[in-house]
């Protein structure tokens, strides 16, 4: 059986022309041929590219495929040979059981949905703010250093106890890791200047404990670096996920304007819409895996060693799974997408960002009744495929004053 597979030879970057919402053409057209196709790594290692929902959720949730980063194999280099190091203390995201659990465990009351909803005033207060500051600008303006990326930025930095000066860095820092564009160098410049701030912010929080969650994990039996490391994972997560589902979401909304004035005349639609957008962009792309057993993966043989390249944004768009899966559709109840992972890894700030984006988007559109692209659809500038998170790298917007 599985001598028939697809093969997936190098995974593809570019989206199509007009289609900047869309996974790349070849990882949908894998699916055609099935839930699963082989992916040869870098040096003959051999791989998987899952791209159905139904073998997605199944490889997330099995605990015999492995998150540790020493095992991961790079879809385009060729590491063989190379001794990766494990993660870094307390960045728990490429760790498995049981220290994934250590680092996990004492921040799951953090992020209740209870605790998140508190939030909201706060979250409506910054998002006001900046509307304010668009307002007093004049258009046109970029949404997304304007309103998408400094309101989740505020939201995590006061969550960890960044201090307000500090903050606009965090944009830099986090354009450099995530973007996709820039050098080796300077992203490991980028890396060694949030670990070094990071450091200096949890020996503050012992000396002197504020009301954050740095500060209340000091009171734990993590050390200074277990502590920074979590702090570096939630920083980068809880800031860039969220903006580039703002502007790129905003701009889907706006090139669709059907689904646009639903949710503009009826408020109660937001908690749909704001699935729907999660589903349809999927901004997070893919995750990796390792067996570390023989495994039957939809019918065919995974061998212990080999990696598994889990595509979220293909495999919420399973036809399978969601009906007509490549339109939007704010009115849409099949939920339960992977915008956010599942398993043991599913995102931890996922309440979060639903309160950020349950509070943004009516917000933007309220205040700006007449916003629309101040360019044409082709000139956005997205970012370029290979960056961990797709999204708007700006998006100039206009409205009438």
């Amino acid at each position: 059986m599985s001598e028939s597979l697809h093969t997936v030879t190098t995974m593809p970057t570019a989206r199509q022309s007009g289609c900047p919402f869309d996974p790349p053409a070849e990882l949908l057209q894998a699916r055609t041929h099935g839930p699963i196709s082989r992916y040869p790594f870098p040096g003959n290692h051999p791989g998987w590219l899952v791209t159905g929902y139904d073998l997605a959720r199944a490889v997330l949730a099995d605990s015999r495929f492995s998150s540790r980063k020493e095992l991961m194999r790079h879809p385009s280099i060729d590491v063989t040979g190379i001794e990766i190091p494990p993660a870094p203390p307390g960045e728990f995201l490429i760790m498995d059981e049981p220290q994934h659990s250590r680092y996990r465990k004492p921040l799951v009351g953090k992020f209740t949905v209870r605790r998140m909803r508190q939030l909201t005033e706060r979250i409506r207060q910054i998002t006001d703010e900046h509307l304010d500051a668009m307002a007093a600008a004049g258009p046109p303006v970029d949404l997304v250093s304007a309103f998408a990326k400094p309101i989740p930025t505020i939201v995590i930095c006061e969550l960890l106890g960044v201090r307000h000066e500090n903050r606009e860095h965090f944009h830099e820092w986090a354009e450099i890791l995530l973007g996709g564009e820039a050098s080796n160098d300077e992203q490991m410049t980028a890396y060694f200047a949030i670990n070094d701030y990071l450091a200096e912010l949890v020996a503050a929080k012992r000396a002197q404990p504020t009301d954050d969650i740095l500060s209340d994990l000091t009171d734990t039996d993590l050390s200074d670096e277990e502590l920074r490391g979590i702090g570096l994972l939630l920083l980068v997560a809880g800031l860039d996920t969220t903006a580039s589902t703002l502007s790129l979401g905003t701009f889907a909304l706006l090139r669709n304007p059907k689904q646009l004035h639903a949710l503009r005349t009826d408020p109660d639609l937001i908690d749909q819409a704001v699935e729907e957008i999660l589903r349809y962009l999927s901004v997070a792309k893919t995750f990796m895996r390792t067996a570390l057993e023989d495994v039957e993966l939809g019918g065919h043989p995974i061998k212990a060693g080999d990696t598994v390249m889990v595509s979220y944004n293909t495999a919420n768009r399973d036809p399978d799974r969601f009906t007509d899966p490549n339109v939007l559709d704010l009115s849409r109840s099949e939920a339960r997408h992977l915008a956010f992972g599942h398993g043991i890894h599913q995102c931890l700030g996922q309440q979060l960002a639903r309160v950020e984006l349950r509070t943004a988007f009516p917000a933007l559109f309220e205040r700006f009744p007449t916003l629309r692209l101040a360019v044409e659809p082709e000139e956005v500038q997205l970012r370029s495929e290979s960056a961990d998170i797709y999204g708007a790298k700006s998006l100039p917007v206009t409205w009438d004053v």
